[in-house]
Protein backbone atom coordinates (compact mmCIF):
# COMPACT_ATOMS: atom_id res chain seq x y z
CA UNK A 1 0.00 0.00 0.00
CA UNK A 2 1.52 3.41 -1.11
CA UNK A 3 0.56 7.03 0.33
CA UNK A 4 -1.67 8.67 -1.83
CA UNK A 5 -3.68 6.03 -3.42
CA UNK A 6 -7.21 5.72 -3.12
CA UNK A 7 -8.56 2.25 -2.28
CA UNK A 8 -11.37 0.27 -4.77
CA UNK A 9 -14.37 -1.07 -3.69
CA UNK A 10 -15.76 -4.13 -4.99
CA UNK A 11 -19.34 -5.33 -5.40
CA UNK A 12 -17.83 -9.24 -4.88
CA UNK A 13 -16.38 -10.32 -1.59
CA UNK A 14 -13.41 -12.54 -2.47
CA UNK A 15 -13.42 -15.48 0.34
CA UNK A 16 -9.49 -14.96 0.55
CA UNK A 17 -9.91 -11.40 2.22
CA UNK A 18 -11.97 -13.17 4.66
CA UNK A 19 -10.47 -16.56 5.73
CA UNK A 20 -7.23 -17.83 5.96
CA UNK A 21 -5.65 -20.28 3.99
CA UNK A 22 -5.56 -23.27 5.32
CA UNK A 23 -2.35 -24.52 3.99
CA UNK A 24 -0.61 -21.26 5.08
CA UNK A 25 -2.16 -20.90 8.72
CA UNK A 26 0.67 -23.21 10.24
CA UNK A 27 3.10 -20.48 8.80
CA UNK A 28 1.30 -17.58 10.21
CA UNK A 29 3.84 -14.52 11.49
CA UNK A 30 1.91 -12.55 14.55
CA UNK A 31 5.11 -10.46 14.33
CA UNK A 32 4.43 -9.24 10.93
CA UNK A 33 0.77 -9.18 11.35
CA UNK A 34 0.36 -11.62 7.68
CA UNK A 35 -3.16 -12.12 7.09
CA UNK A 36 -3.89 -8.83 8.46
CA UNK A 37 -7.10 -6.83 6.99
CA UNK A 38 -5.55 -3.54 5.47
CA UNK A 39 -6.97 -0.10 6.75
CA UNK A 40 -6.07 3.48 5.32
CA UNK A 41 -4.29 5.90 7.30
CA UNK A 42 -6.44 8.65 8.51
CA UNK A 43 -6.25 12.36 6.90
CA UNK A 44 -5.29 13.51 10.31
CA UNK A 45 -2.89 11.78 10.91
CA UNK A 46 -0.93 12.62 7.26
CA UNK A 47 -1.79 16.05 7.87
CA UNK A 48 -0.06 16.38 11.96
CA UNK A 49 3.24 14.64 10.08
CA UNK A 50 3.21 17.45 7.30
CA UNK A 51 2.53 20.28 9.90
CA UNK A 52 5.84 18.80 11.77
CA UNK A 53 7.94 18.41 8.33
CA UNK A 54 7.14 22.25 7.77
CA UNK A 55 7.66 23.44 11.45
CA UNK A 56 11.25 21.94 11.00
CA UNK A 57 11.73 23.48 7.96
CA UNK A 58 10.82 27.27 9.96
CA UNK A 59 12.76 26.60 12.92
CA UNK A 60 15.96 25.71 10.39
CA UNK A 61 15.07 28.80 8.52
CA UNK A 62 15.08 30.77 11.28
CA UNK A 63 18.41 29.57 13.42
CA UNK A 64 19.87 30.10 9.62
CA UNK A 65 18.78 33.77 9.50
CA UNK A 66 20.06 34.36 12.89
CA UNK A 67 23.76 32.91 12.26
CA UNK A 68 23.87 34.50 8.94
CA UNK A 69 22.28 37.81 9.27
CA UNK A 70 21.93 39.15 13.14
CA UNK A 71 25.21 37.46 14.19
CA UNK A 72 27.01 37.58 10.75
CA UNK A 73 29.30 40.92 11.91
CA UNK A 74 30.73 38.51 14.62
CA UNK A 75 31.25 35.53 13.08
CA UNK A 76 33.25 38.04 10.11
CA UNK A 77 35.01 39.25 12.97
CA UNK A 78 36.11 35.85 14.50
CA UNK A 79 37.27 34.31 10.97
CA UNK A 80 39.70 37.48 10.68
CA UNK A 81 41.42 36.93 13.80
CA UNK A 82 41.39 33.70 12.83
CA UNK A 83 43.79 35.12 9.94
CA UNK A 84 44.71 37.97 12.04
CA UNK A 85 47.18 37.94 15.10
CA UNK A 86 47.72 40.95 17.46
CA UNK A 87 51.00 41.09 18.76
CA UNK A 88 52.21 43.52 21.32
CA UNK A 89 55.05 46.41 20.63
CA UNK A 90 56.28 47.26 23.97
CA UNK A 91 56.94 50.47 25.01
CA UNK A 92 60.47 51.41 26.75
CA UNK A 93 60.04 51.79 30.46
CA UNK A 94 61.24 55.02 31.25
CA UNK A 95 64.76 55.37 32.48
CA UNK A 96 65.84 57.17 35.95
CA UNK A 97 68.64 59.15 37.07
CA UNK A 98 69.66 60.58 40.66
CA UNK A 99 70.30 64.32 41.25
CA UNK A 100 73.62 64.26 39.52
CA UNK A 101 72.57 62.19 36.09
CA UNK A 102 73.58 58.87 37.49
CA UNK A 103 71.56 56.31 35.89
CA UNK A 104 69.81 54.55 38.94
CA UNK A 105 67.57 52.08 36.27
CA UNK A 106 67.18 51.75 32.76
CA UNK A 107 66.65 48.90 29.87
CA UNK A 108 68.91 46.49 27.77
CA UNK A 109 67.50 43.69 25.23
CA UNK A 110 66.10 40.37 26.56
CA UNK A 111 67.29 37.80 24.70
CA UNK A 112 64.72 35.45 22.94
CA UNK A 113 62.08 38.15 23.76
CA UNK A 114 60.42 41.18 22.16
CA UNK A 115 60.75 43.22 25.53
CA UNK A 116 64.01 44.34 27.14
CA UNK A 117 65.00 43.35 31.04
CA UNK A 118 64.81 46.17 33.55
CA UNK A 119 68.57 46.89 34.77
CA UNK A 120 69.24 48.70 38.33
CA UNK A 121 72.59 50.20 39.41
CA UNK A 122 74.43 48.16 41.74
CA UNK A 123 75.01 50.47 44.04
CA UNK A 124 73.97 49.84 47.72
CA UNK A 125 71.01 51.26 49.40
CA UNK A 126 68.64 51.74 46.43
CA UNK A 127 66.71 48.79 46.44
CA UNK A 128 63.65 50.54 48.78
CA UNK A 129 63.71 54.08 47.00
CA UNK A 130 63.82 52.17 43.47
CA UNK A 131 61.38 49.18 43.67
CA UNK A 132 61.08 46.47 40.90
CA UNK A 133 59.19 45.35 38.09
CA UNK A 134 57.27 42.22 37.03
CA UNK A 135 57.39 41.48 33.01
CA UNK A 136 55.42 40.80 30.73
CA UNK A 137 54.30 36.95 30.63
CA UNK A 138 52.65 34.32 28.04
CA UNK A 139 50.78 30.94 28.72
CA UNK A 140 51.43 28.35 27.37
CA UNK A 141 50.81 28.69 23.78
CA UNK A 142 53.08 31.18 23.42
CA UNK A 143 50.23 34.68 23.93
CA UNK A 144 50.65 37.27 26.13
CA UNK A 145 48.25 37.41 28.70
CA UNK A 146 50.38 40.25 30.47
CA UNK A 147 51.41 42.65 28.32
CA UNK A 148 53.26 44.89 30.10
CA UNK A 149 55.96 45.86 33.43
CA UNK A 150 54.13 46.47 36.74
CA UNK A 151 56.11 48.32 39.55
CA UNK A 152 55.71 46.24 42.54
CA UNK A 153 57.42 49.17 44.98
CA UNK A 154 59.27 52.30 45.56
CA UNK A 155 59.52 54.89 42.43
CA UNK A 156 58.80 52.36 40.22
CA UNK A 157 55.41 51.36 41.80
CA UNK A 158 54.54 55.11 42.40
CA UNK A 159 55.77 56.20 39.09
CA UNK A 160 54.42 52.89 37.10
CA UNK A 161 52.12 55.12 34.47
CA UNK A 162 54.33 57.60 33.70
CA UNK A 163 57.54 55.41 33.16
CA UNK A 164 55.07 52.66 31.57
CA UNK A 165 54.55 54.06 28.45
CA UNK A 166 51.83 52.58 26.26
CA UNK A 167 52.26 49.74 23.88
CA UNK A 168 51.90 49.76 20.09
CA UNK A 169 50.07 46.80 18.31
CA UNK A 170 51.53 44.73 14.96
CA UNK A 171 48.92 42.84 12.80
CA UNK A 172 50.26 39.72 11.59
CA UNK A 173 48.25 37.75 8.63
CA UNK A 174 49.29 34.13 8.55
CA UNK A 175 47.98 31.32 5.55
CA UNK A 176 46.04 28.17 6.82
CA UNK A 177 49.05 26.66 7.70
CA UNK A 178 50.23 29.47 10.49
CA UNK A 179 52.36 31.05 7.73
CA UNK A 180 53.23 34.86 8.04
CA UNK A 181 52.35 36.37 4.99
CA UNK A 182 52.15 39.71 5.58
CA UNK A 183 52.69 42.57 8.87
CA UNK A 184 51.06 45.81 9.58
CA UNK A 185 51.45 48.41 12.56
CA UNK A 186 48.48 49.43 13.64
CA UNK A 187 49.42 51.57 16.37
CA UNK A 188 52.55 52.92 17.25
CA UNK A 189 54.17 52.57 20.91
CA UNK A 190 55.14 55.27 23.54
CA UNK A 191 58.04 55.22 25.27
CA UNK A 192 57.83 55.78 28.74
CA UNK A 193 58.90 59.45 30.38
CA UNK A 194 62.14 59.35 32.25
CA UNK A 195 62.18 60.52 36.07
CA UNK A 196 65.20 62.56 38.08
CA UNK A 197 65.53 61.78 41.44
CA UNK A 198 66.71 63.53 44.70
CA UNK A 199 68.35 60.78 46.02
CA UNK A 200 72.51 61.30 45.50
CA UNK A 201 73.51 57.69 44.79
CA UNK A 202 76.65 58.36 46.56
CA UNK A 203 75.29 59.52 50.44
CA UNK A 204 73.00 56.70 49.88
CA UNK A 205 74.87 54.08 49.25
CA UNK A 206 77.42 55.41 51.91
CA UNK A 207 74.75 55.83 54.72
CA UNK A 208 73.64 52.27 54.13
CA UNK A 209 77.14 51.09 54.39
CA UNK A 210 77.45 52.52 57.90
CA UNK A 211 74.17 51.64 59.01
CA UNK A 212 74.98 47.82 58.01
CA UNK A 213 78.44 47.86 59.61
CA UNK A 214 77.19 49.21 62.78
CA UNK A 215 74.37 46.26 62.70
CA UNK A 216 76.76 43.95 62.35
CA UNK A 217 79.69 44.52 64.64
CA UNK A 218 76.91 45.47 67.60
CA UNK A 219 73.91 43.38 67.03
CA UNK A 220 70.98 45.72 66.11
CA UNK A 221 68.72 44.05 63.57
CA UNK A 222 67.96 46.69 61.43
CA UNK A 223 68.52 50.14 60.91
CA UNK A 224 66.95 52.97 58.40
CA UNK A 225 68.18 56.51 57.76
CA UNK A 226 67.26 59.84 55.98
CA UNK A 227 68.68 62.84 55.00
CA UNK A 228 66.48 65.82 53.86
CA UNK A 229 66.36 69.19 52.20
CA UNK A 230 64.98 71.21 55.15
CA UNK A 231 62.89 73.73 52.45
CA UNK A 232 62.03 71.62 49.46
CA UNK A 233 61.38 68.18 50.79
CA UNK A 234 64.19 66.85 48.64
CA UNK A 235 65.00 63.61 50.24
CA UNK A 236 69.12 63.47 49.51
CA UNK A 237 69.10 59.94 51.17
CA UNK A 238 66.49 56.88 52.52
CA UNK A 239 67.75 54.28 53.31
CA UNK A 240 66.53 50.85 54.95
CA UNK A 241 68.66 48.00 56.01
CA UNK A 242 68.25 45.42 55.15
CA UNK A 243 67.51 45.55 51.60
CA UNK A 244 66.47 43.18 48.90
CA UNK A 245 67.57 41.98 45.53
CA UNK A 246 65.24 43.35 42.94
CA UNK A 247 66.13 40.60 40.34
CA UNK A 248 65.19 37.84 42.74
CA UNK A 249 61.16 39.23 43.40
CA UNK A 250 61.47 40.03 39.45
CA UNK A 251 62.49 36.77 38.14
CA UNK A 252 63.93 34.54 40.88
CA UNK A 253 63.58 31.17 41.08
CA UNK A 254 60.50 30.14 43.51
CA UNK A 255 63.24 29.01 46.01
CA UNK A 256 64.40 32.45 46.25
CA UNK A 257 61.61 34.21 46.71
CA UNK A 258 60.63 32.19 49.75
CA UNK A 259 64.05 31.94 50.85
CA UNK A 260 63.53 36.26 50.70
CA UNK A 261 60.09 36.22 52.17
CA UNK A 262 61.07 33.83 55.37
CA UNK A 263 64.24 36.36 56.01
CA UNK A 264 63.48 37.24 59.95
CA UNK A 265 65.14 40.47 59.52
CA UNK A 266 62.38 41.56 57.17
CA UNK A 267 64.34 42.73 54.08
CA UNK A 268 60.80 43.98 52.09
CA UNK A 269 60.19 46.52 54.76
CA UNK A 270 61.37 49.37 54.17
CA UNK A 271 61.83 51.03 57.33
CA UNK A 272 62.42 54.60 56.60
CA UNK A 273 58.70 54.92 55.98
CA UNK A 274 57.03 51.70 56.98
CA UNK A 275 58.56 51.05 60.04
CA UNK A 276 57.28 52.46 63.46
CA UNK A 277 59.18 52.96 66.34
CA UNK A 278 59.20 54.13 69.60
CA UNK A 279 61.21 57.13 69.56
CA UNK A 280 62.31 58.03 73.46
CA UNK A 281 63.78 61.19 73.59
CA UNK A 282 64.06 62.61 70.03
CA UNK A 283 60.28 64.28 70.84
CA UNK A 284 61.74 66.55 73.59
CA UNK A 285 62.30 69.31 71.48
CA UNK A 286 58.37 69.29 69.64
CA UNK A 287 57.35 69.17 73.57
CA UNK A 288 59.42 72.12 74.69
CA UNK A 289 57.95 74.01 71.28
CA UNK A 290 54.84 72.84 72.23
CA UNK A 291 55.20 74.60 75.86
CA UNK A 292 56.68 77.41 74.43
CA UNK A 293 53.71 78.22 71.91
CA UNK A 294 51.13 77.84 75.24
CA UNK A 295 53.28 80.13 77.37
CA UNK A 296 53.64 77.29 80.17
CA UNK A 297 57.23 77.94 80.91
CA UNK A 298 60.08 80.91 79.57
CA UNK A 299 62.96 79.47 77.96
CA UNK A 300 64.98 81.25 80.99
CA UNK A 301 62.83 79.52 83.75
CA UNK A 302 64.21 76.23 85.57
CA UNK A 303 63.29 73.30 87.19
CA UNK A 304 65.61 70.75 89.30
CA UNK A 305 65.57 67.16 88.77
CA UNK A 306 66.69 65.00 91.69
CA UNK A 307 66.63 62.14 89.50
CA UNK A 308 63.15 61.27 89.85
CA UNK A 309 60.18 62.57 90.32
CA UNK A 310 57.13 61.50 92.51
CA UNK A 311 53.22 61.40 92.18
CA UNK A 312 50.54 59.68 94.40
CA UNK A 313 49.73 56.14 93.67
CA UNK A 314 46.79 55.77 91.73
CA UNK A 315 46.06 52.32 93.62
CA UNK A 316 47.82 52.57 97.06
CA UNK A 317 46.90 55.58 99.38
CA UNK A 318 49.99 56.66 100.79
CA UNK A 319 52.30 55.32 98.43
CA UNK A 320 53.98 56.92 95.69
CA UNK A 321 54.91 56.62 91.70
CA UNK A 322 58.26 57.30 91.00
CA UNK A 323 59.16 58.21 87.37
CA UNK A 324 63.01 58.46 86.66
CA UNK A 325 65.44 60.36 84.92
CA UNK A 326 68.76 59.28 83.59
CA UNK A 327 70.19 61.07 86.10
CA UNK A 328 70.22 64.04 88.25
CA UNK A 329 70.59 67.15 86.63
CA UNK A 330 70.02 69.72 89.17
CA UNK A 331 68.38 72.95 88.01
CA UNK A 332 68.14 72.70 84.21
CA UNK A 333 66.73 75.63 81.85
CA UNK A 334 64.82 74.80 78.75
CA UNK A 335 68.37 74.86 76.25
CA UNK A 336 70.14 72.95 78.97
CA UNK A 337 67.14 70.25 79.39
CA UNK A 338 67.13 69.78 75.49
CA UNK A 339 71.18 69.23 75.85
CA UNK A 340 71.31 67.25 78.47
CA UNK A 341 67.86 65.64 77.70
CA UNK A 342 66.54 65.30 81.71
CA UNK A 343 63.11 63.62 81.56
CA UNK A 344 62.23 65.45 84.65
CA UNK A 345 61.70 68.56 83.21
CA UNK A 346 59.66 66.96 80.25
CA UNK A 347 57.65 65.15 82.65
CA UNK A 348 56.68 68.33 84.41
CA UNK A 349 56.10 70.63 80.79
CA UNK A 350 54.25 67.39 79.77
CA UNK A 351 52.21 66.20 82.35
CA UNK A 352 52.36 68.69 84.95
CA UNK A 353 52.88 68.42 88.47
CA UNK A 354 49.63 68.15 90.85
CA UNK A 355 51.78 68.69 94.12
CA UNK A 356 54.46 70.35 95.40
CA UNK A 357 58.09 68.60 97.18
CA UNK A 358 61.23 70.11 95.54
CA UNK A 359 59.32 71.79 92.64
CA UNK A 360 56.59 73.58 92.90
CA UNK A 361 52.96 72.89 91.41
CA UNK A 362 53.22 72.77 87.91
CA UNK A 363 50.27 73.08 85.17
CA UNK A 364 51.83 70.88 81.79
CA UNK A 365 50.36 70.46 78.31
CA UNK A 366 48.40 67.18 79.16
CA UNK A 367 47.84 64.65 76.57
CA UNK A 368 44.98 66.23 74.50
CA UNK A 369 47.79 69.21 73.96
CA UNK A 370 50.43 67.07 73.44
CA UNK A 371 48.48 64.82 71.10
CA UNK A 372 47.44 68.41 69.05
CA UNK A 373 51.19 69.26 68.50
CA UNK A 374 52.51 66.32 67.66
CA UNK A 375 49.99 66.28 64.63
CA UNK A 376 50.41 69.79 63.90
CA UNK A 377 53.87 68.78 63.98
CA UNK A 378 52.87 66.02 61.22
CA UNK A 379 53.29 62.58 63.60
CA UNK A 380 50.37 60.25 62.97
CA UNK A 381 50.14 61.54 59.66
CA UNK A 382 51.59 60.27 56.22
CA UNK A 383 54.08 63.07 55.42
CA UNK A 384 53.19 62.99 51.64
CA UNK A 385 56.06 61.59 50.31
CA UNK A 386 55.77 60.40 46.63
CA UNK A 387 56.11 56.27 47.88
CA UNK A 388 54.00 53.72 48.65
CA UNK A 389 53.07 52.00 52.11
CA UNK A 390 53.90 54.68 54.27
CA UNK A 391 52.66 54.55 57.93
CA UNK A 392 51.63 56.50 60.07
CA UNK A 393 52.33 55.44 63.72
CA UNK A 394 51.18 56.56 66.77
CA UNK A 395 50.63 58.89 69.68
CA UNK A 396 49.07 57.41 72.82
CA UNK A 397 45.78 58.98 74.66
CA UNK A 398 42.80 58.00 76.31
CA UNK A 399 40.90 56.57 73.31
CA UNK A 400 44.06 54.32 72.58
CA UNK A 401 44.37 53.09 76.04
CA UNK A 402 41.18 52.10 76.44
CA UNK A 403 40.96 50.12 73.19
CA UNK A 404 44.49 48.50 73.73
CA UNK A 405 44.43 48.34 77.30
CA UNK A 406 40.49 48.65 78.57
CA UNK A 407 42.09 50.81 80.90
CA UNK A 408 41.72 54.66 81.79
CA UNK A 409 44.66 57.40 81.11
CA UNK A 410 46.35 58.25 83.95
CA UNK A 411 49.26 60.91 84.90
CA UNK A 412 51.66 58.47 84.47
CA UNK A 413 50.99 57.85 81.16
CA UNK A 414 50.81 61.29 80.36
CA UNK A 415 54.77 61.18 81.58
CA UNK A 416 56.08 58.80 79.92
CA UNK A 417 54.51 59.89 76.60
CA UNK A 418 56.20 63.14 77.34
CA UNK A 419 59.49 61.12 76.79
CA UNK A 420 58.84 59.51 73.90
CA UNK A 421 57.72 56.14 75.44
CA UNK A 422 54.54 54.12 76.58
CA UNK A 423 52.92 53.27 72.98
CA UNK A 424 54.40 56.69 70.91
CA UNK A 425 55.72 55.58 67.49
CA UNK A 426 57.16 57.79 64.43
CA UNK A 427 58.55 56.98 61.11
CA UNK A 428 62.12 57.82 60.91
CA UNK A 429 60.87 60.19 58.08
CA UNK A 430 58.13 61.90 60.40
CA UNK A 431 61.19 62.71 62.46
CA UNK A 432 63.60 63.96 59.78
CA UNK A 433 60.79 66.13 58.53
CA UNK A 434 59.44 67.89 61.98
CA UNK A 435 63.23 68.69 62.60
CA UNK A 436 62.96 70.23 59.56
CA UNK A 437 60.71 72.76 60.25
CA UNK A 438 62.46 73.58 63.52
CA UNK A 439 65.25 74.04 61.23
CA UNK A 440 64.01 76.25 59.21
CA UNK A 441 61.79 78.45 61.58
CA UNK A 442 58.27 77.04 60.69
CA UNK A 443 57.83 75.44 57.20
CA UNK A 444 57.01 71.57 56.74
CA UNK A 445 57.71 70.39 54.24
CA UNK A 446 56.29 67.85 52.18
CA UNK A 447 59.32 65.05 51.01
CA UNK A 448 59.53 63.99 47.94
CA UNK A 449 61.91 61.69 45.64
CA UNK A 450 61.04 62.89 42.36
CA UNK A 451 62.03 66.44 40.91
CA UNK A 452 61.72 66.15 37.28
CA UNK A 453 60.13 64.39 34.53
CA UNK A 454 61.40 64.41 30.83
CA UNK A 455 61.04 62.41 28.04
CA UNK A 456 63.60 60.91 25.34
CA UNK A 457 64.18 63.81 23.52
CA UNK A 458 64.60 65.96 26.11
CA UNK A 459 67.41 66.12 28.53
CA UNK A 460 67.63 65.71 32.10
CA UNK A 461 68.01 69.45 32.92
CA UNK A 462 64.32 69.66 30.88
CA UNK A 463 61.12 68.35 31.38
CA UNK A 464 58.85 69.28 33.94
CA UNK A 465 59.94 70.00 37.08
CA UNK A 466 58.01 69.22 40.22
CA UNK A 467 57.52 72.11 42.62
CA UNK A 468 58.45 71.81 46.04
CA UNK A 469 55.04 71.55 48.20
CA UNK A 470 55.31 73.34 51.72
CA UNK A 471 52.98 73.88 54.90
CA UNK A 472 53.53 76.78 57.40
CA UNK A 473 52.68 76.12 60.95
CA UNK A 474 51.43 78.52 63.12
CA UNK A 475 54.01 78.78 65.97
CA UNK A 476 55.89 81.84 66.82
CA UNK A 477 59.41 82.12 64.83
CA UNK A 478 61.21 82.73 68.33
CA UNK A 479 60.35 79.66 69.59
CA UNK A 480 61.98 77.62 66.98
CA UNK A 481 65.10 79.66 68.01
CA UNK A 482 65.35 78.45 71.30
CA UNK A 483 64.97 75.09 70.47
CA UNK A 484 67.60 75.18 67.98
CA UNK A 485 70.12 76.49 70.39
CA UNK A 486 68.98 73.80 72.85
CA UNK A 487 69.89 71.12 70.20
CA UNK A 488 73.13 72.99 69.24
CA UNK A 489 74.28 72.85 72.96
CA UNK A 490 73.01 69.09 72.91
CA UNK A 491 76.45 68.73 70.52
CA UNK A 492 78.48 71.21 72.32
CA UNK A 493 78.41 69.80 76.41
CA UNK A 494 75.16 67.22 76.03
CA UNK A 495 74.05 63.78 74.77
CA UNK A 496 75.33 64.75 71.44
CA UNK A 497 78.89 65.22 72.15
CA UNK A 498 79.84 63.00 69.49
CA UNK A 499 78.63 65.33 66.82
CA UNK A 500 80.95 68.30 67.98
CA UNK A 501 83.25 67.59 64.59
CA UNK A 502 85.02 70.30 62.66
CA UNK A 503 83.44 69.16 59.30
CA UNK A 504 80.79 70.57 60.01
CA UNK A 505 78.27 72.49 62.44
CA UNK A 506 75.88 70.34 63.70
CA UNK A 507 72.62 70.80 66.43
CA UNK A 508 71.14 67.37 67.36
CA UNK A 509 68.88 64.95 69.37
CA UNK A 510 69.88 61.63 70.74
CA UNK A 511 67.07 58.99 71.85
CA UNK A 512 67.24 55.71 73.43
CA UNK A 513 64.07 54.25 73.14
CA UNK A 514 63.47 50.96 75.58
CA UNK A 515 61.65 48.29 73.43
CA UNK A 516 59.83 44.77 75.35
CA UNK A 517 58.97 44.10 78.74
CA UNK A 518 62.22 43.11 80.21
CA UNK A 519 64.21 46.80 79.01
CA UNK A 520 66.94 44.90 77.50
CA UNK A 521 66.89 45.88 73.86
CA UNK A 522 66.20 49.32 72.39
CA UNK A 523 66.26 51.72 69.88
CA UNK A 524 68.77 54.13 69.23
CA UNK A 525 68.52 57.31 67.62
CA UNK A 526 69.69 60.75 66.60
CA UNK A 527 67.80 63.35 64.61
CA UNK A 528 69.36 67.38 64.05
CA UNK A 529 70.15 69.44 61.38
CA UNK A 530 73.61 71.01 59.88
CA UNK A 531 75.01 73.35 59.16
CA UNK A 532 73.58 75.22 62.25
CA UNK A 533 74.30 79.12 61.44
CA UNK A 534 72.60 78.48 58.19
CA UNK A 535 70.32 75.22 57.80
CA UNK A 536 70.33 73.23 54.76
CA UNK A 537 69.35 69.15 55.90
CA UNK A 538 67.81 67.62 58.90
CA UNK A 539 68.76 64.18 59.18
CA UNK A 540 66.96 61.30 61.47
CA UNK A 541 68.60 57.51 61.80
CA UNK A 542 67.61 54.83 64.26
CA UNK A 543 69.50 51.87 64.71
CA UNK A 544 66.84 48.90 65.43
CA UNK A 545 66.56 46.32 68.40
CA UNK A 546 70.25 46.24 69.97
CA UNK A 547 71.57 45.29 73.07
CA UNK A 548 70.87 48.03 75.84
CA UNK A 549 74.37 47.99 77.69
CA UNK A 550 75.85 49.05 74.66
CA UNK A 551 77.18 52.61 74.52
CA UNK A 552 77.74 52.85 70.22
CA UNK A 553 74.46 53.75 68.37
CA UNK A 554 72.68 55.83 65.77
CA UNK A 555 75.20 59.11 66.65
CA UNK A 556 78.03 57.18 65.46
CA UNK A 557 76.31 56.35 61.87
CA UNK A 558 76.32 59.98 61.40
CA UNK A 559 79.52 61.11 62.32
CA UNK A 560 81.10 58.74 59.97
CA UNK A 561 78.47 59.73 57.39
CA UNK A 562 79.99 63.45 57.67
CA UNK A 563 83.12 62.85 58.33
CA UNK A 564 82.91 60.84 54.82
CA UNK A 565 80.78 63.86 52.98
CA UNK A 566 83.25 66.12 53.92
CA UNK A 567 86.02 64.16 51.81
CA UNK A 568 83.65 62.87 48.87
CA UNK A 569 80.61 65.42 48.53
CA UNK A 570 81.52 68.56 50.98
CA UNK A 571 79.53 70.72 48.47
CA UNK A 572 76.63 69.27 50.94
CA UNK A 573 78.30 70.80 54.27
CA UNK A 574 78.49 74.38 53.11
Amino acid sequence: MFLGNKKRHSRDIDPDEIFLDSSNLPQFDTHQFEGRLEQPIPKLSLALLWGFFVLVIVLFSIRLGNLEIARGESFARIAENNRLERVPIFAERGALFDRNGTPLAWNEPLLGEEFAARVYNKMRGLAHVLGYVTYPARDTKGMYYKESFSGMDGVERAYNDVLGGTNGTLLIETDAQGGERSTHRESLAENGENLVLSIDARIEEALYTRIENLARDVGFTGGAGVLMDIDTGDIIALVSYPEYDAGVLANGTPHDVETLLADPRTPLLNRAISGVYTPGSIVKPFLALAALQEQLISPDEKILSTGSIAIPHPYLVGEESVFLDWKAHGWVSMREALAVSSNVYFYEIGGGLPQGGGNEERVGLGIGKIKSYMNLLGFEKRTGVDLFGEEIGVIPDPAWKEKIFHDVWRLGDTYNTSIGQYGFQVTPLQAARAVAAIANGGTLPIPRIVTRIFSDDETNIGGKVLPPKRTQLPIDSLHYAVVREGMRLGVLEGTAQGLNIPVVEVAAKTGTAQVGTVKKIVHSWVTGFFPYEHPRYSFAIVMERGPSDNLIGALYVLRGLLEWMAVETPEYLK
